[in-house]
């Protein structure tokens, strides 16, 4: 699954540390999902999704 993560992460001006700290997820967790080779559950994708004030659509791009 494609995401923008990286991209709002830059934008926030925030590191992946930070941002694990703020999803009580490990740093590999955040950069496992920036580089497609997780898919977070969906719980934490609502934290993320409410931690940019963005819909998961807008984050997450499911391809089939």
């Amino acid at each position: 699954m494609k995401n923008k993560l990286s991209q709002l992460r830059k934008k926030a001006k925030i590191t992946q540390a930070d941002l694990s700290d703020i999803l009580h997820v490990s740093r590999q967790t955040v950069s496992s999902i920036e580089n497609g080779h997780y898919s977070p559950a969906l719980g934490l994708a609502f934290r993320i999704s409410k931690f940019f004030k963005k819909p998961i659509e807008e984050i997450f791009i499911y391809e089939e």
